[in-house]
């Protein structure tokens, strides 16, 4: 072997393995610190962009969960607004009916049916959700549908369109032609009106059934999406302890000996001695 003063080869790859074990122990000391396995696309190119892929999906998901929240929150304050009508409705019937009996005041009848048909037309006019109207208008919502994305694509069957059925405002007018009276009270019926509550009703429910549903499905889809990401991107803290410890090792005997052969072409000198 010659002994050379211009080049030090030996030095040179000891440098080169000092480097390459400090590059790993810090790639390890990083995971450790990031408790993820890959941190940048370098460090698994596939791994990183299916994570990433499925971390969108993930958003999309939790946004859908958040629409259909609201959805049901709309459908609550519906069937909340529409229990109280068919409530009014039925005590409506009840004052017809004693009607019927001659002992009752018919103008105190009349009287109690157009303040639970005002209480009526009041409910429809002041529901809302949001600012909108919920039961105003010749149909529900206000003529239009309420769409929902509750799914990850708007399209198809991930969207949810709302509507609960054709509702009127209660105008006692229009049913006996001057409201109720002492002579017409006996000829008033709001077994229409009340049809229609009552299929909404059915609607609501069948509404928030399937929002049910697929609340549940996105939740466990999420569940099944996010241990995918953890799988693919986390990383073993217990591997990378021991990568840890055994780099920092490593990095100090490599040190140790890159300074003994950095020294080795001194022993020449002792050729001049």
């Amino acid at each position: 072997m010659a002994f050379t003063v211009n080049s030090n080869l030996g030095a040179m790859d000891a440098y080169n393995a000092l480097a390459q074990t400090q590059q790993q122990t810090q790639t390890a000391q990083l995971q450790l610190a990031s408790q993820k396995r890959i941190n940048s696309v370098s460090d698994d190119t596939s791994g990183y962009r299916v994570s990433k892929e499925l971390q969108a999906k993930i958003g999309l998901m939790n946004s859908a969960v958040t629409n259909i929240d609201s959805a049901k929150s709309l459908l609550s304050t519906a069937e909340s607004a529409l229990s109280s009508v068919n409530d009014l409705i039925i005590q409506i019937q009840g004052k017809v009916s004693q009607a019927s009996d001659p002992t009752k005041n018919l103008s105190s009848l009349a009287n109690d049916i157009n303040s639970l048909g005002n209480e009526i037309s009041a409910i429809f006019a002041n529901t809302v959700f949001d600012s909108t109207a919920l039961l105003s208008g010749s149909t529900v919502p206000s003529g239009a549908n309420f769409v929902f994305q509750t799914g990850v694509t708007a399209t198809g069957t991930e969207m949810t369109t709302i509507n609960f059925g054709t509702l009127s405002t209660l105008s006692l007018a229009s049913i006996s032609g001057s409201g109720a009276t002492s002579s017409n009270i006996t000829s008033i019926n709001v077994s229409g009106l009340q049809t229609a509550v009552q299929n909404a009703l059915g609607t609501i429910g069948n509404f928030t059934q399937r929002l049910n549903v697929k609340e549940d499905y996105l939740n466990s889809a999420i569940s099944n999406a996010q241990s995918t990401v953890d799988r693919l991107t986390g990383a073993d803290v217990a591997k990378e302890q021991l990568s840890s410890t055994q780099g920092q090792i490593a990095q100090q005997i490599s040190t140790t000996m890159l300074s003994q052969l950095n020294s080795a072409p001194q022993q020449l000198l002792r050729l001049f001695q």
